[in-house]
């Protein structure tokens, strides 16, 4: 009896085993496929597996507002030209906080994100948070900033029906291509990033209006830093 609940737990080891090494080799595989094959998020592949509706149009990035993306690079993650993938600074914030017992504010850089939508799962915790690290690590040092930006923009969820990626959230908000964005709606649109579900760029409310420039005052002044992501290194705004 003894022998064959040992033998039952080896078995349970061995199959945890295998499951935690397909996990590890799924980013470290995927990632450079990622350099030239499109992908899907876990969100999309979610909501394909149940039926549920999905739009996504992929669009190149330089096919894509400036204004745009220097909205989402300077309202989501400032030093994204700048880092390896991982904010330090503000990562450091947050562990103090967490080890103090206060409100995670959120440390998620731009490539986390993307390291979350490809790799993992959505619901907050520290684990995943743990793991969102170095994944985002791995993806700056294999993928160029603007394939990340790209990738990015292509895969947000943006709209409550299943929208997801800027060409679908344009479309949804004000029927028109995300190249053809002014700086009202490119920054109305990135306003709903944080929560899709239920701030609508198309009908915003007067937070959002409020938010919106602000974004615009900042991208204004500090634009440049967003340069990375631009054609030839350059950001027409």
């Amino acid at each position: 009896m003894a022998r064959r609940k040992l033998k039952g737990i080896w078995a349970l080891l061995r199959n945890l085993g295998i499951a935690l090494a397909v996990v590890i080799a799924m980013p470290i595989v995927l990632t450079p496929l990622y350099l030239v094959v499109n992908p899907v998020s876990v969100p999309m592949a979610s909501r394909l597996l149940t039926g549920r509706p999905m739009d996504r149009q992929w669009r190149n990035i330089d096919d894509i507002s400036d204004r745009l993306k220097a909205s989402v690079i300077l309202s989501e993650d400032g030093q994204f030209c700048r880092h390896w993938g991982v904010d330090v600074g503000a990562l450091r914030d947050e562990v103090e906080r967490f080890m103090a017992g206060e409100d995670a504010r959120g440390a998620s850089t731009i490539t986390m994100q993307v390291a979350r939508n490809l790799f993992l799962w959505n619901r907050q915790s520290v684990v995943r948070k743990a793991l969102e690290v170095p994944l985002a690590v791995y993806i700056d040092l294999v993928l160029p900033k603007k394939r990340i930006m790209e990738i990015y923009l292509n895969i947000a969820e943006w709209g409550p029906e299943g929208q997801f990626g800027i060409a679908a959230g344009a479309e949804r908000a004000f029927g028109i291509e995300p190249q053809n964005l002014d700086w009202r709606t490119a920054t109305l649109l990135v306003t709903a990033l944080p929560n899709p579900m239920l701030r609508q760029p198309g009908r915003p409310s007067a937070g959002m209006v409020r938010i919106a420039g602000i974004i615009e005052t900042r991208v204004r002044e500090y634009g440049a830093r967003a340069s990375c992501v631009g054609k030839d290194g350059q950001l027409a705004l």
